[in-house]
């Protein structure tokens, strides 16, 4: 199981160079799609502002630290990492590795030339490195890619996908399109390429290891690098200060008490109480047995009433155990948290990841049915909309429009949206507008805006704070065209 570090809210897989390639490796071998993604202080301080880029790092297969901020990060916190894989040494030794065990590696993304530049210097290196194809499309945002971009990757039937689109596009794209590609292996590699193909030189290894790089590289391209070295520092800092405040001195609390039920691996009908503090001390035989338990239900519930403290690395480790326990169909519960417990949880923004045992608000209508507002049709929303039924309320909202073309998407009871949704939106926009109707927008909680403004859809779309000002609007059905006398 993953032995990871939460540090500002996003969990760091713990692991060295050859520990991660392992990693790829065993994913290959399931020939089940994964995201990957190695992350720097750039990341973490877009993921706190950015809801949708901070579920796909929280839900993501591996993350490695990228970023010497994130070494430094952990080791403040106790729990020093076994190393820093980052993007730029990562893909060459995967070529290597991948010439040597037959895998196949498609080149995505960069601009023009250089994802070709940099398989062509990784082929001369490794001469039996397979190459399934390298393809630079043009700009775009990730709602308006080329329509056979999937099926030019999936023909040529990768083992690796290297994504060059940038943070965060890169892993929105990924995310959104994971299952469909099928590719064992994706990893979001920013400008990796760059780095291989010499466009940009990387600094020297005494700058790298000293956690210099960041200066190296602000004194190579200024205008374009100042706001990430600088600024993001400094909010990284900001954010890493809190959860150092509350975590540092865990070390220093009672050990802890696991139930005897856990230690036996018996299955448990009710929640497994814990007591004591959950740190990096005792985390190994906590997750051990915990998986133990999971081994026997894969829904199981932990009473934490008695747990006075957790550290990075015991949150670290419930996220391993959440994830394992919803890849076996179940999920593993938290209940009773103790106040500081829960604002740990909250201060990292991992309470939408964990199940709290907080059973959610019911729902006052039947989602997905669509009833009259005047002139208008309202259709309830889930409670997320996102890559796993996107395209099934696509399908309900085209058969809507397609009877009455002026509807309403109700959100007030959404709280989850990705790329995927907003793409789904977009295209019954689209659709409403071609039949002389209108999509309107209503009920959208803070996250929600935040996602639609990250990825400049405010300003297309017609949003509305409720259902009566959605509906009493007047509609002005836009001017057609009319052809010279």
């Amino acid at each position: 199981m993953r032995k990871l570090i939460v540090i500002a809210g996003i969990p760091i897989d713990d692991l060295n160079m050859d520990q991660a390639l392992d990693r790829l490796g065993e994913f290959i071998a399931t020939g089940r799609p994964h995201q990957i993604a190695t992350v720097n202080a750039d990341f973490i301080v877009r993921a706190w502002d950015d809801p949708e880029l901070r579920h796909i790092l929280q839900d993501a297969d591996l993350l490695t630290a990228d970023g010497m901020p994130l070494v430094w990060g952990a080791r403040l916190l106790g729990v020093p990492l076994e190393g820093r894989v980052t993007g730029a040494d990562m893909v060459p030794a995967l070529a290597e590795r991948a010439a040597r065990q037959g895998w196949r590696i498609y080149f995505l993304g960069a601009r023009p030339g250089v994802a070709a530049r940099a398989a062509e210097i990784l082929t001369t290196r490794h001469p039996t490195l397979q190459v399934a194809g390298v393809y630079s499309p043009p700009l775009s945002t990730i709602f308006d890619m080329e329509p056979d971009l999937l099926d030019r990757i999936r023909q040529t039937r990768p083992d690796i996908l290297l994504v060059a689109f940038g943070n965060p596009k890169q892993e929105k794209w990924i995310h959104m399109h994971l299952q469909e590609l099928g590719v064992p292996v994706c990893i979001g590699i920013g400008g990796t390429f760059d780095f291989i193909a010499g466009e940009v030189r990387r600094a020297p290894p005494w700058m790298q290891t000293s956690g210099l790089e960041w200066l190296y590289r602000l004194l190579q391209e200024p205008r374009r690098m100042w706001r990430r070295y600088v600024v993001d520092i400094f909010q990284f800092g900001r954010f890493f200060l809190a959860q150092w405040v509350r975590q540092a001195g865990g070390r220093k609390f009672e050990p802890l008490t696991l139930p005897e039920k856990a230690a036996n691996g018996t299955p448990a009908s009710a929640p497994l109480r814990l007591s004591g503090a959950l740190t990096v001390a005792n985390r190994e035989n906590f997750q051990k047995q915990i998986e133990i338990a999971l081994a026997q239900t894969p829904s199981l519930s932990l009473d934490l009433s008695g747990v006075t403290f957790m550290d990075s690395a015991s949150l670290g480790a419930l996220v391993a155990l959440s994830k394992a326990a919803r890849a076996a169909g179940g999920d593993l519960v938290l209940t009773h948290l103790q106040p500081n417990v829960r604002r740990s949880i909250e201060l990292l923004r991992l309470d939408r990841f964990f199940n709290l045992g907080e059973a959610p608000e019911p729902h006052t209508e039947a989602l997905g049915v669509a009833s009259p507002a005047g002139a208008w049709k309202v259709y309830r929303m889930p409670p997320r909309l996102e890559v796993t039924n996107a395209q099934a309320i696509r399908a309900a909202l085209e058969s809507e429009v397609a009877a009455s073309p002026r509807l309403i998407a109700d959100f007030h009871q959404t709280e989850f949206l990705d790329s995927s949704g907003i793409a789904v939106m977009l295209a019954t926009h689209r659709q409403a507008a071609s039949k002389g109707g209108e999509l309107r927008q209503a009920g959208l909680g803070r996250d929600l805006r935040r996602t639609l403004e990250l990825a400049g859809m405010h300003h297309v779309f017609h949003l509305y704070e409720n259902l009566e000002s959605a509906s009493q609007t007047p509609f002005s059905p836009p001017p057609t065209e009319r052809s010279s006398p």
